[in-house]
């Protein structure tokens, strides 16, 4: 054996890359690993093996949570994120990009943070000639992405792909039980696996909304990259090569720079909670809604629930400017408080929040907020 005839008593390291693509069908690989490692390398003290994979779903079943000769067996393990507001650009930075961060924001709602994506970024055009170049060309790099991404990182990509779309489509999110009918196959352990190795790659949260059960839990999508991808490219072959130029003002991309900077804020909650002064408060992060069954349907975007006895009820605004609050937004704003304190336990107190760009203008009407989180909030490391 090649590593026993190198042991010289000296630290041995193995690196295994992209250890899924190893386990082939009928090659009996784990069983292959078990014996590696139980019978010879876990009794030498100076011997380390590290693995990765980008297959997350490989990696839950069959090492993370493996019931087999490999349970327990890990040491230490290192789950990969995407890069924060900050971390981008710093990134951004690196390779000479100059990205103001309104751009830089655009950017991480299409990008989400993923590195391999930004590297596509050519620093002599302008972020909205990128995104024609990536996604709009004629041989644009990242158009054909969405498929390849699920073929590469799930084992039944299909499934994981269906659920995707499917959350997609509301931006609160689904039920276990919604997801299990829109896909037509049972609410089992085939589905918790999918939704896990979701949750597990960031491109899903589960929540639980607030007022529900801890029984109601929801999944929602938050993967930037995905909701751009299926809002603006899936099924859109006919649009032309300078799409994202033509339509910067368009109502629609308008609205999705909203439903996006939410998803923005629910991927930065440590910042905003830092903004707030709260870092070291427990606290649960949901959406809230109240059907529409009546006059007085609402929607809240995020409801930052605390064990001090504070919900901070907080309003998220992209806007390029400084937000200014009229009066009819007041009584929206107040309405909405009023509708949530009944579903509140006693003694608990409402603290309105902006979470905006470039922070709030003074007027008669700015007190119904007592605290705002701007952008830069959201880059703090």
């Amino acid at each position: 054996m090649a590593l026993q005839k190198k042991d010289d008593g000296s630290r041995q390291l193995v690196f295994l890359d992209e250890l899924p693509w190893m386990d082939t069908p009928r090659s009996c690989f784990i069983s292959a690993l078990e014996g590696f490692w139980n019978g010879w390398a876990c009794h030498r003290h100076n011997f380390m093996l590290v693995v990765c994979g980008s297959a997350n779903s490989w990696i839950l079943d069959k090492l993370v949570n493996n019931n087999g000769g490999l349970y327990g067996r890990l040491t230490f393990q290192i789950k990969l994120s995407p890069l924060s507001l900050g971390e981008c650009e710093e990134y951004y930075k690196s390779r000479g990009i100059e990205f103001s961060r309104y751009e830089i924001v655009h950017s991480y709602m299409i990008f989400g943070g993923i590195p391999y994506y930004m590297g596509y970024v050519n620093r002599q055009d302008s972020l909205a000639q990128n995104i024609d170049n990536l996604f709009f060309s004629r041989n644009a790099r990242l158009k054909d992405e969405f498929e390849r991404l699920f073929a590469s990182v799930f084992d039944n990509p299909q499934r994981a792909r269906n659920i995707v779309v499917f959350l997609s489509k509301r931006n609160a999110g689904y039920t276990r039980n919604e997801i299990a009918e829109y896909l037509g196959i049972s609410n089992g352990g085939s589905l918790s696996s999918v939704l896990s190795a979701l949750v597990a790659g960031d491109f899903v949260m589960s929540y639980v909304p607030f007022g529900l059960s801890k029984r109601q839990v929801h999944y929602k999508l938050i993967d930037s990259f995905c909701l751009f991808y299926l809002k603006f490219v899936e099924g859109n072959d006919s649009l032309n090569e300078g799409f994202w130029m033509q339509n910067l003002a368009n109502p629609g991309v308008v609205a999705w720079r909203g439903f996006a900077f939410e998803n923005v804020c629910f991927n930065h909650i440590a910042q905003i909670k830092r903004a707030l002064g709260i870092s070291g408060v427990r606290t649960t992060q949901s959406a809230w809604s109240k059907k529409k069954d009546d006059e007085d349907g609402c929607q809240i975007d995020l409801l930052i629930s605390r064990m001090d006895n504070i919900v901070n009820m907080c309003e998220i605004k992209f806007w390029n400017d400084m937000f200014c609050v009229n009066a009819d937004y007041y009584h929206t704003i107040i309405h909405r408080q009023a509708l949530l304190e009944p579903f509140l336990k006693r003694g608990m107190g409402i603290r309105n929040t902006l979470i905006t760009t470039f922070g709030l203008e003074k007027n008669k009407y700015s007190s119904v907020f007592s605290s705002v989180v701007t952008m830069d909030d959201l880059f703090v490391l």
